[in-house]
């Protein structure tokens, strides 16, 4: 017998050595709300057919938490693969991002119409929930591991695996598939319940269940703008022939990283001067700029930016930020814990703002407040803005795109622009690393540098940040005029230097722990990329240093 800390219950139990998690998972099933699909051991991810032979702490989760959310994410992209080759053996899936209500994928190679695809993937993948597949890892050799996936066409895949310092790594099979997915998968295909495929635009996309509610798929609804810029990254991606990691690495062997870096920077500033083209078509009735995105997207550098790109067409630019408008602290209304929610859109004192645009608008001379973060009181700044005839006001802040927050504005002034870091460069064909994640490692090096705090410190607030994100921010990014991708594809090679021994000082003894071995072992698939080339100008740099913008 062994003993461990089953800390769903704050318990000592003895359990018999070599006990499969998976069977005490079925004799503790009512400790979470719905199906336990995984377990921290040590605060590691381990699936449910990990057996313990040495005492442990072990923490169950269902889809409601981050690891069983992902975990059960990667197993239905898997169930699709399998469901691709052996409806359509000589197509080729692709999952090349994200969306708010699933992923997007397209499917090449087969002769049938998208609903006709559609149709008979989705029966497939039903049957095989029915049919209650094995999901099994092994771990092997890199080498042979390598060679396996070169069997069955997995290029990238095997590409990757061949040019990593890994001697062991884990493969995935679904009956007779093999891929490497990188994520703990859930034990069979019976707990993938809830799901959909269905045609989106020119390719599909794979619906997962909502988070809050796993009984339910996400709200479906359309997303063109977002989608737009997926396409436009696609293009770029393709331009470069860097789709993923493995791509990029060779190229930073082959020393073209600056380059790389050189056409990033240039894409970006064609961006800012596009932005600002159509600002200054619209200039006989725009009054602000409105610019929103969620954390670490790059707002402020875009700001500046933009600002720098208004000036060269002739506008007096001002620029104003949300932050100087949040009511005093004892008057933020709280989050359900009683934590204080200064992302609330009730955060900030709304009346004055718009009083202050109206005035500014018209002419007048505005004394802008300034929020003091170590008191919680707004207070009296000295800094006035008065706008002339040529003059343009860019608003930043992660509410500039919700209706509510400038009500009293008309909308024929106002120019909308959402910023964040919407795609990046993808492992390989089947694995996608999650804009978040992009934003979460930007954060981190950002939180060092200029606020003292630890990765540590970045990760426990992380969840709370990305759910005011999905309710404050996304909802409203498709009322942006344009979007802009803050992405750079060269990124996590920079940024791989400064975030991985921050993560790698993340104690073993906090839940924190295994997200940040996640993190770190997408980092370790990077080459690193010298951060000397770098403009001063460039978003990296509000998060690195040594920008030649003040923020």
């Amino acid at each position: 017998m062994v003993e461990i800390y089953l800390e769903n219950t704050c318990e000592r139990v003895k359990v018999k050595q070599g006990v499969c998690l998976a069977d005490l998972a079925s004799e503790y099933s009512s400790l979470t709300t719905y199906p336990i699909l995984g377990a921290l051991v040590n605060n590691e991810i381990r699936d449910l057919k990990y057996k313990v032979y040495n005492p442990k702490c072990i923490r169950f989760f269902d889809i409601t938490t981050s690891w069983g959310y992902r975990m059960y994410e990667g197993s239905v992209c898997f169930m699709l693969y399998k469901a691709v080759k052996d409806v359509y053996p000589e197509a080729s899936l692709y999952i090349e991002h994200s969306m708010l209500n699933g992923m997007f994928c397209r499917i090449v190679g087969t002769a049938d119409d998208n609903e006709t695809v559609a149709n008979k993937i989705r029966q497939y993948m039903a049957k095989m929930v029915e049919d209650n597949i094995s999901f099994d890892a092994k771990y092997m050799l890199a080498e042979d591991a390598f060679k396996e996936l070169s069997k069955v066409g997995n290029k990238t895949t095997s590409r990757l695996i061949g040019d990593s310092n890994q001697l062991y790594c884990d493969i995935n099979y679904l009956g007779d598939a093999i891929h490497k997915i990188y994520s703990k998968m859930v034990p069979s295909t019976s707990y993938l319940k809830i799901w959909d495929f269905r045609v989106y635009n020119d390719g599909f996309l794979l619906q997962m269940p909502s988070r809050q509610n796993p009984q339910i798929l996400t709200s479906y609804y359309d997303t063109p703008r977002l989608f737009k810029i997926f396409r436009e990254h696609r293009e770029w991606k393709n331009l470069l022939q860097t789709l993923y990691i493995s791509d990029l690495n060779d190229k930073v062997r082959n020393g073209q990283d600056n380059y790389l870096i050189q056409v990033a920077e240039a894409l970006h500033e064609k961006k800012y001067s596009f932005i600002a083209d159509e600002v200054y078509k619209r200039k006989d009735t725009l009054k602000m700029v409105l610019i929103a995105g969620p954390s670490s997207s790059g707002k402020t550098t875009s700001c500046r930016r933009l600002g720098v790109q208004l000036s060269v067409m002739g506008f007096d630019v001002q620029q104003l930020s949300l932050d100087d408008y949040f009511i005093d602290r004892e008057k933020t209304p709280r989050m359900p814990n009683g934590d204080y929610d200064f992302e609330a859109i009730e955060a900030l004192d709304i009346p004055r703002l718009n009083a202050d645009l109206m005035a500014m608008s018209q002419g007048k001379e505005v004394e802008i407040p300034r929020y003091d973060f170590i008191t919680g009181k707004s207070t009296a700044s000295g800094h006035t803005i008065k706008m002339k005839s040529n003059s343009i006001l860019i608003v930043e802040g992660i509410h500039a795109l919700n209706p509510q927050l400038t009500q009293q504005i008309p909308d024929e002034w106002k120019y909308r622009v959402y910023v964040s870091a919407m795609t990046q460069v993808a492992i390989d064909d089947q694995n996608i690393i999650h804009s978040s994640d992009n934003r979460l490692i930007r954060r981190m090096v950002r939180d060092y540098n200029f606020r003292g705090y630890s990765a540590l410190d970045t990760l426990k607030r992380w969840g709370s940040v990305r759910a005011g994100e999905q309710k404050h921010i996304f909802p409203y990014q498709e009322n942006a005029d344009v979007m802009f991708n803050s992405a750079l594809m060269y990124e996590w090679g920079i940024l791989k230097k400064y975030a991985q021994p921050l993560l790698e000082n993340v104690p073993e003894n906090v839940p924190e722990h295994a997200e940040a071995k996640r993190l770190l072992e997408i980092l370790a698939l990077f080459e690193p990329i010298a951060d000397k080339h770098i403009p001063p100008t460039s978003i990296m740099r509000e998060f690195l240093g040594e920008s030649s913008f003040v923020y």
